[in-house]
């Protein structure tokens, strides 16, 4: 009798054995030999529950932060592309005819001359030479082009000769001109926006017969800037 016990006995535990293989991190089963889900970690230790939520949202932030963090370095990358194109694209330059403390007059010749405006205010990117008087266009792109031209006939009775013609290339494209004995002085200002190419050269040119006077009040003036490029 006591056999005929110990046999059902063993039966009902060998019925009870579980399947405790284990695969590695992560890998624990359940009784039924099924990988236990959070949800079933949950329901058995509160405390691991806890921890496997907060890993998890951890992961969740990390993972966030970096594509955050990518994004931003995408959008910097592309601001200082921006930024260094806008730096190489600066072009101005504004400058005068003299800067002496008593009037002077160059001119008049009897050919044509290049005016070379000595006194810089502003020469951003090199463009203009003090040496030739010329503006090297830098890039391609429309530019705002200005000139102001300024004589003194010196006494009543004297021909007046305010001219002068701003050229690109070698050719005018604008430029005032007034040769009277009316007037013992006289200005002038004519502004343009043209679409100049990298290369072109700017210039002021003193036609024949004609003469310009200036000093420290800077009444003769050649200014330029890019608006914008267009390369």
């Amino acid at each position: 009798m006591r056999a005929i016990v110990l046999l059902c006995l063993l039966e009902a535990t060998f019925a009870l054995v579980v399947d405790y293989s284990w695969g590695g991190p992560g890998q624990s089963t359940d009784n039924g030999g099924v990988n236990l889900s959070t949800e079933d970690v949950c329901l058995t230790d509160q405390a691991s529950c806890g921890c496997c939520l907060m890993q998890q949202q951890i992961h969740r932030m990390k993972m966030f932060f970096n594509m955050s963090l990518n994004e931003l370095e995408k959008e910097m990358m592309k601001t200082k592309a921006a930024l260094n194109n806008v730096r190489a694209s600066r072009s101005a330059f504004s400058v005068a005819l003299t800067n002496e403390n008593s009037l002077s007059c160059i001119g008049p010749f009897r050919d044509d001359r290049l005016i070379v405006y000595r006194h810089v205010f502003i020469n951003l990117g090199d463009g203009y030479s003090t040496d030739t008087g010329v503006f090297t266009v830098p890039r391609s792109g429309v530019y705002s082009i200005a000139l102001t031209v300024y004589s003194d006939a010196g006494s009543p009775g004297n021909s007046l000769a305010a001219c002068a013609g701003l050229q690109v290339n070698s050719r005018v494209v604008a430029g005032p001109k007034e040769i009277n004995m009316q007037d013992q002085e006289d200005s002038a200002t004519i502004v343009v926006a043209l679409h100049l190419k990298a290369g072109d050269k700017v210039a002021v040119n003193l036609p024949v017969g004609c003469f310009l006077c200036d000093y420290s009040s800077h009444y003769n003036t050649f200014t330029g800037f890019l608006l914008y490029a267009t390369d």
